[in-house]
């Protein structure tokens, strides 16, 4: 089977690559059970100082993997930039904390003495996404790899040209042969890699569908998961909000990588009091973004990843404004490269209040209470993270207990930081990635108990 990888922007071929026969694929699979037998007892402190060149390798080599996600999925140069060194903070991270989040745990009993001990599990197979082409990636492999286990990647077919260069990362950096394996397959190939002996553990970046369909096989085999899909976030603007300083964030929260991220605002529930102002703000911010070539610098808003992609947004900005929704700007499509598009007064049962838009679409919603807000914002399959934006945050954090989200934002988007924990609730997933819970996600807590 060949792969080719495609240039949004002009359609262009970037690369063609081979996929791996079902023996090849065979011959990776026992090549990364070889390599975790040697590297799980490899000591921690050296597992971290090859953590420490991954980050070093990732920035002397910025401009390089940013230009291949630019041209594989179609991000701005400078986002693209910003991924890479995002990926290089949390190899930093983890490097410094992995030690201390691995120690024994030592907890009082009946025994003379009792503590949990950390120890890895085997290869963990990920199944990753094209929008964060190298975060996605490397925020899973920096402390499933230094915990001790080996990894396999299996990417989308869009950005594998993304997929090579983060497998060149790790040997740059001098880590083992096999510790971590691009695996250039389909996604029939995803059985028999979950049923090898080598995997003890799957997690996917993706959509439901393929996040059901992995869950099934993981429970199938009888395997851990840990899954990361998509994301309605509302984005709550209460009356006292500074409506300049909200519409800004605001904008990055809905536009950045053209709108296709999980963890995007994409519901924009206003209090009625401001709705007019803020939509009024916000469509002029939309206004001004330039639309173009990804690699160019004053480029500001890019294509988006596929013609399909594009070609689904429009489907559901038709289904809006046949609803009911206002069209108020925007709302055109030239093969991957969709306008900006701002929907007003969109309502639930409208496929832009109850589905994922995956692209540069943001829906006006008015609520007329804080409470009704908040209302609005649960009636969603969906539980990534929640914005409340306001002057009074002590009256926003009594309102934590109202959102089901994995994550509640007070005057900011909704964003991942290697020090905290990132995860959904409801179809957007279980399970924790980031943090301390991150690392203890893939390991083997094991009880140690001496009489």
């Amino acid at each position: 089977m060949e792969f080719k990888t495609i240039n949004p922007h002009n359609g262009e071929t970037i690369g063609v690559y081979k996929g791996l026969t079902d023996d090849e694929l065979a011959e990776k699979l026992d090549n990364s059970q070889k390599a975790f037998e040697s590297w799980s007892k490899v000591a921690l402190s050296e597992r971290c100082t090859l953590l420490k060149k991954a980050g070093q390798v990732l920035r002397e080599h910025v401009e390089e993997y940013a230009k291949m996600i630019s041209l594989e999925m179609g991000k701005l140069i400078s986002e693209a930039r910003n991924e890479v060194k995002k990926c290089a903070s949390v190899c930093d991270y983890y490097a410094e904390h992995a030690e201390s989040f691995l120690a024994d745990e030592i907890i009082k009993s009946d025994a003379s003495k009792s503590f949990v001990s950390h120890q890895p599990l085997g290869a963990v197979f990920a199944v990753m996404p094209w929008n964060f082409p190298f975060w996605q990636v490397m925020r899973y492999a920096a402390p499933t790899l230094t915990s001790g286990n080996v990894g396999l990647l299996k990417h989308s077919s869009s950005v594998i040209g993304c997929a090579q260069l983060i497998e060149d990362v790790f040997k740059k950096a001098g880590y083992p042969k096999n510790v971590f394996q691009n695996l250039i397959v389909s996604h029939d190939a995803t059985e028999q890699i979950v049923s090898h002996h080598a995997v003890k553990a799957i997690t996917l970046t993706g959509s439901e569908k393929a996040g059901s369909s992995v869950a099934a096989l993981a429970g199938k085999h009888i395997k851990k998961s840990l899954l990361e899909l998509g994301g309605s976030n509302a984005f709550i603007v209460w009356e006292d909000a500074d409506i300049d300083k909200t519409v800004e964030i605001a904008l990055t929260a809905r536009m950045m990588n053209c709108g296709q991220s999980c963890i995007a605002a994409k519901r924009f529930i206003l209090l009625e009091g401001v709705y007019d102002e803020f939509v009024e703000k916000f469509t002029a911010a939309v206004k001004n973004l330039k639309s173009g070539n990804p690699m160019n610098e004053e480029t500001t808003l890019g294509p988006m990843a596929r013609k399909d992609l594009a070609d689904e947004l429009q489907k559901q900005i038709t289904n809006s404004i046949e609803q009911g929704a206002q069209l108020i700007y925007g709302g055109n499509q030239e093969g991957c490269h969709h306008e900006a598009t701002v929907l007003g007064d969109v309502k639930p049962g409208m496929a832009a209040f109850d589905e994922e838009s995956f692209g540069p679409l943001a829906a006006m919603i008015k609520a007329d209470s804080i409470e009704h807000a908040f209302e609005l914002s649960e009636r969603s399959k969906f539980g990534l993270g929640v914005t409340v934006c306001t002057e009074n945050v002590e009256l926003a954090l009594s309102h934590v207990d109202k959102v089901s989200d994995g994550a509640y934002f007070i005057n900011e988007l909704v964003k991942s930081d290697p020090r905290l924990p990132f995860g959904g609730t409801k179809i957007s997933g279980y399970g924790r990635e980031l943090s301390k819970d991150g690392i203890m996600e893939f390991v083997n807590r094991k009880t140690v108990y001496v009489k």
